[in-house]
């Protein structure tokens, strides 16, 4: 009977390291599976922020064009404006501005009032012997 049930619990231990190592074989490959699936999922979430980041770049990219754009018409525009006003301006207020820049004092408001306002005076003066 030893011999019978020997030979019994052999092959019972032999079948049950069996088991035991598929099963540990199973275990290991499904965490290398999950282990796998974790880092597609990883790879995923990283292509949507890489393809969310890219986006948004593009954008601001086209909102900085647009801007610089508009900065380049306005550069433009105050240089033909500020062409024009050298070519209208006296020689004294030429001068008069370029002590200005170098002293790094702002223009007085009394002397562009001035300025501004002689042209105006003898118009309105024209306007009164007439009326």
């Amino acid at each position: 009977m030893k011999v019978g049930f020997l030979q019994k619990q052999v092959p019972d231990q032999i079948i049950m390291k069996v088991l035991f190592l598929e099963l540990e074989h199973h275990l290991k490959s499904s965490s290398g599976a999950s282990v796998v699936a974790i880092d597609n999922k990883i790879e995923q979430a990283m292509d949507l922020v890489k393809s969310h980041l890219m986006y948004a770049v593009r954008e601001e990219v086209e909102v900085l064009k647009e801007q610089i754009k508009e900065l380049i018409e306005k550069n433009s525009q105050l240089e033909q404006e500020n062409t024009l006003l050298k070519t209208l301006a006296s020689p004294e207020q030429l001068a008069q501005f370029q002590a200005q820049l170098q002293t790094g004092s702002p223009p007085s408001s009394s002397q562009s009032q001035g300025t501004t306002q002689q042209p105006a005076q003898p118009a309105s003066q024209g306007s009164g012997p007439s009326a």
